[in-house]
């Protein structure tokens, strides 16, 4: 019972909590509304979550890899102090509308305090879930990190539903209610983390060369084609995930958001959970990128030659290839996060993985900034808005030509992925 209490409860209570920042998209236009500025102004709190999350992950590596109850209660304060100030801004927005006060205030709150939660709270319990499952490691790592994206399922109809009884807009309120019940769980989830007691950490000169002597260990282009890969397929996902709201709408399907993120979501955790899984079995983890890609790929390029998005509205089979996509879109990013930290455990070992992770977590980071604000920019500035049914203003030739860019992005992974990560065998260490 032990690999469960110390391992994989905590895991899914700390990332189930964490990986409610994908639920973005579903109050981020309520939030420009209420504190008057556009959607493109306050997008920039999430793409600098996103960044803060690889960046804090990078740089706290260590701290994870020395004490994971440390780096998890950091997790907790920040993760929840910042939620409650997002709240707090937002509220103070409402009454200050056009206050650059409020708008930076989320900023620091949702982007830079929530941030360092977001990537000291993912990376603490995955070693210890290695270390525990060292049969499974795909399986238990695919676990934890679909609680990550178990969250956006499990709270977007919450949130839709507490965004539905705000009729004063009063949409702070679910922030601060948020934050009591993730301070709640993720601490919950700190009192219980916890590695074997007959792991014993192996020693290195220091940290810094121990970490690039390992990555040296094979050439260095290996490497480099992980990070290139994990960042393409982020800023690939995060393009469609930021959009995915009001392609929904172009469909006439805007009574069913709160469901079709749901399922999104399921499907991002269970490509987690399944793909890992999956790798377990393949003697070449690196196959699983493949499969990714080319899923990507193909669903990709139906939407685009149907023109889906465009012109799916009424049709049953546009309709299902558009949705489709979403599905497959979010099952691959998924999936391509809970691969990244056995795929580097085949490569370069258990030593210093928790640090290696960190490092190649900054690849998220950069796609945080890269991965919405391409997607925004290229509807803002290519297609025609038009009024949907709701009355919301979307651009369906927008959304389309965010397809081309990241068709073109997946072919350039898929290639990475087959040329430059080389096979490695499964390691038992």
């Amino acid at each position: 019972m032990k690999k469960w209490i110390h391992g994989a409860i905590p895991a899914l209570l700390l990332h189930c909590s964490i990986g409610t920042v994908y639920c973005w998209s579903i109050f981020s236009q309520e939030i420009a509304d209420y504190i008057g500025f556009s959607k493109s102004a306050t997008e920039w709190a999430f793409s600098l979550a996103i960044f803060f999350l690889g960046m804090s992950a990078a740089f706290f590596g260590n701290l994870v890899e020395r004490n994971i109850k440390k780096s998890s209660l950091l997790a907790t304060i920040c993760f929840t102090a910042g939620m409650a100030g997002t709240g707090a801004f937002i509220c103070y927005g409402g009454t200050h509308p056009h206050s650059l006060v409020s708008l930076v205030g989320i900023y620091l709150s949702y982007g830079f305090v929530m941030g360092i939660g977001l990537g000291t709270g993912y990376l603490s319990p995955v070693k210890t879930l290695m270390l525990w499952f060292k049969d499974k490691k795909g399986l238990a790592t695919g676990l934890a990190v679909a609680g990550f994206g178990a969250a956006k399922a499990i709270a977007s109809p919450i949130m839709q539903k507490l965004l539905g009884n705000n009729q004063n807009g009063e949409i702070y309120k679910m922030f601060f209610i948020l934050a009591a019940v993730y301070l709640v769980m993720m601490f919950v989830g700190y009192l219980l983390l916890a590695k074997p007691s007959d792991w014993v950490e192996p020693q290195t000169r220091s940290k810094s060369d121990g970490i690039i002597a390992t990555i040296r260990s094979k050439p260095i282009s290996n490497y480099v084609g992980i990070w290139l890969m994990f960042y393409i397929n982020i800023t690939c996902g995060l393009a469609i995930i930021s959009q995915e709201k009001m392609i929904v709408n172009c469909l006439g399907l805007a009574g069913l958001v709160g469901i079709i993120s749901m399922f999104s979501a399921i499907f991002n955790a269970g490509g987690r959970l399944g793909f890992s899984a999956l790798a377990d079995k393949l003697k070449d983890r690196n196959t699983i990128y493949k499969l990714i890609f080319l899923l990507s790929i193909v669903f990709t390029v139906l939407v685009l030659l149907t023109k889906g998005i465009a012109t799916g509205k009424g049709s049953f089979i546009l309709t299902a290839f558009v949705l489709g996509m979403i599905f497959a879109v979010n099952a691959g990013y998924g999936g391509g996060f809970s691969n990244v930290p056995t795929l580097l455990h085949d490569h370069y070992g258990m030593g210093n993985i928790s640090a290696i992770h960190g490092i190649t977590l900054s690849a998220w980071a950069f796609a945080g900034l890269s991965g919405n604000q391409l997607a925004t920019f290229i509807v803002n500035h290519t297609g025609a808005f038009v009024t949907s049914d709701i009355g919301t203003r979307v651009n369906p030739v927008g959304y389309q030509n965010v397809l081309v860019v990241t068709l073109c992005l997946y072919v350039v992974a898929l290639g990475l992925c087959m040329f430059l990560v080389r096979p490695s065998g499964k390691t038992s260490e």
